[in-house]
């Protein structure tokens, strides 16, 4: 029984139950507010390795079951316009309203969790998805099926966009690169493996069982779900000050935590979450980066159009047959993800010898991850679409190159996403946001054309036009890597020490009598408020 309520208490989001808070005295920071004390148990990333792995493992896996149901119906849309009486295109609404919900979910989902924590918003969002696949499932017509994949869809992208909030709470800035490989590696696995499975699926049952399948997925990481404990760093203080106060210690009776000092009406969070991202989405820095990743994460989508008229009208293969090579871009994505794991290590093992130091790292060390992606996206893209557009050449050649192009989608995807966190620190949860949306609508269209741009252009020509747009885009990282700093410098929302110095400057101008403590933050507060805060 303590095991349960160890698990389900929302005290607990610590490695152990503490009863007598009096005993050290509560930390305080410069401002007199709650806060972390060094190790202090409480603080996320001063959790056990195997308690923030296993928290992470969690929450990635509620990734896992959005990423696959988003591709899901991919491989039985035949069978759904067979039996709703639509067209194959119709049939692909299922896919496309369900990306329009990754755009809806975030801009409703991410403010909520910056306001009541991370763990609530895993619990209430994943819990409705359950709930409407059943509509999925057992759909009466064609327009309940859209209806419920849009909620679906709207539901489940809380978990995407928070997943990698949980990781930033969790690790510092140098461990964070193995768990970002980590959930960006499902981003790649989930949407494979769902036309495979739905595939066979339809050949021997029909398109509802695909629906099952995500049933009973998610019933399963259902129960994985209540082991997340909150890990919002802002949201634990809260609470923590809450219990000082009831407690009622001497001299702390009033203490409070840094958010319960600002504007935190949940009308005020609405307003920033709202309108922030879309002027981040026009600095220089992010929507390039946006530019970038929209043609990334397009493409995957496309692929799940793609590999059907390579492997099903091509070369005749059966629906589930047919999907197999799609195992490959899984494949793609696990060995990106190691690259990404070595070169974490590599970049741990040079601060361990003394080579580099943590605090001189800058955003633009994550780009050569970038780069190597950016090379490989045109090399791989014309390989495979070349090797595919004739049936004389192996199905093994085409499933090479679609898995290395997996790899060097999922290596841009890393060295992008941890560039933007890096780069605009408190206010990451608004680039990503930015970077969400646009990604996602630009995916979202993907199954209402992709078959007629191939049946007019070839798989050749079709393959060539994307190729030499990535060949294009490839030189955006080269750009930031030799040119980031001074872009930065211009923005208004990416901190660098050239703009923080010149802003305190200015603000010493302004008050004199505040300017030997004016602008200095410490480290408790820059946990609270810096890039643990992003969704």
């Amino acid at each position: 029984m303590d095991r349960l309520h160890r698990v389900l208490s929302r005290a607990n989001n610590k490695p152990f139950r503490t009863k007598h808070l009096e005993t050290p005295a509560p930390y305080l920071n410069n401002s007199g507010h709650v806060a972390f004390a060094p190790n202090d148990v409480e603080n996320p990333q001063n959790w056990s390795t195997a308690r923030r792995w296993q928290i992470t493992v969690a929450a990635v896996w509620l990734v896992m079951n959005a990423t696959f149901a988003s591709s899901s119906p991919s491989g039985c849309l035949g069978s759904i316009a067979q039996s709703f009486g639509v067209s194959r295109v119709a049939a692909g609404l299922t896919i496309t309203l369900f990306l329009l919900g990754y755009v809806a979910g975030p801009l409703v989902f991410a403010p909520l969790s910056e306001f009541y924590g991370r763990r609530w918003i895993f619990y209430l969002s994943f819990s409705l998805y359950l709930a409407f696949n059943f509509l999925c499932a057992f759909a009466p017509n064609f327009g309940s099926l859209l209806v419920g994949r849009f909620l679906t869809g709207t539901f489940v992208s809380a978990p995407l966009s928070n997943a990698p909030g949980v990781v930033a709470d969790l690790w510092n800035p140098l461990e964070r690169g193995n768990a970002m490989a980590a959930f960006s590696a499902l981003v790649y696995v989930g949407p494979a493996l769902g036309p495979v499975i739905s595939g066979f699926l339809e050949l021997k049952e029909d398109w509802r069982w695909s629906f099952y399948v995500l049933l009973w997925l998610g019933g399963a990481s259902l129960v994985l779900m209540f082991t997340i404990p909150e890990t919002h760093g802002p949201t634990i203080l809260l609470h923590k000050a809450r219990r000082i106060r009831a407690a009622k210690i001497p001299g702390f009776e009033d203490v409070k935590a840094p958010v319960e000092d600002s504007d935190r009406s949940l009308l005020a969070v609405y307003k920033v979450a709202l309108i922030r991202p879309w002027v981040i989405l026009f600095d220089t820095i992010s929507f390039l980066c946006a530019v970038y990743m929209s043609v990334v994460y397009t493409l995957l989508y496309m692929l799940f159009s793609i590999y059907p008229i390579v492997f099903q009208e091509k070369r005749g293969w059966n629906a589930g047959v047919g999907e197999l090579p799609l195992l490959g871009t899984v494949t793609g994505a696990v060995l990106g993800g190691l690259i990404v794991m070595l070169d974490t290590r590599r970049r741990k093992r040079k601060i361990e010898q003394g080579e580099a130091k943590m605090e001189d790292l800058e955003p633009e060390d994550r780009l050569p991850l970038a780069i190597l992606g950016g090379i490989g996206f045109p090399i791989t893209m014309f390989w495979f679409a070349w090797s595919a557009q004739y049936n004389s050449v192996h199905w093994i050649v085409p499933t090479i190159a679609g898995a290395l192009l997996s790899t060097s989608l999922l290596l841009i995807f890393v060295g992008y996403l941890n560039y933007l966190v890096d780069t605009y620190l408190m206010y990451a949860a608004s680039a990503i946001a930015a970077n969400t949306i646009s990604r996602s609508l630009c995916a979202a269209s993907a199954p209402l054309w992709v078959n007629q741009m191939f049946s007019a252009m070839g798989v050749g020509g079709g393959g060539s036009l994307i190729g030499g747009l990535a060949a294009v885009l490839a030189v955006i990282p080269f750009v930031f890597y030799k040119y980031g700093k001074p872009i930065r410098v211009r923005s208004k929302f990416a901190p660098t020490e050239e703009t923080m110095a010149r802003q305190g400057k200015d603000e010493e101008q302004a008050m004199p009598e505040q300017a030997p403590t004016h602008g200095r933050r410490s480290s408790d507060e820059a946990v609270s408020t810096g890039p643990s805060a992003w969704t």
